[in-house]
């Protein structure tokens, strides 16, 4: 999949350099019509301190079962050797 590096520093889509846009539109007399600035991307909803706890601790749960499941499946692995 190609990369296209982006110049613009506050376009919302930069990412490490590059534009992470699913599609870019580029115009060879304006540019990339797929720019959008920063503070152009209308705000998203206000999250109460208690939903981020709430969301940290699903994520949080996630990545432990997920890690003990690896390891499950590497100690199998060995037991099979």
């Amino acid at each position: 999949m190609p990369r296209i590096r982006c110049r613009y520093v506050d376009c919302v889509f930069l990412e490490d350099g590059y534009c992470g846009a699913a599609a870019v539109e580029i115009d060879p007399d304006e540019g990339c019509l797929t720019y959008s600035h920063i503070d152009d991307v209308p705000a998203e909803e206000e999250w109460d301190e208690e939903d981020l706890e709430e969301m940290w601790e699903e994520e949080d749960e996630d990545l432990y079962r997920n890690e003990d499941e690896e390891e499950e499946n590497w100690m199998e692995d060995e037991e099979e050797i």
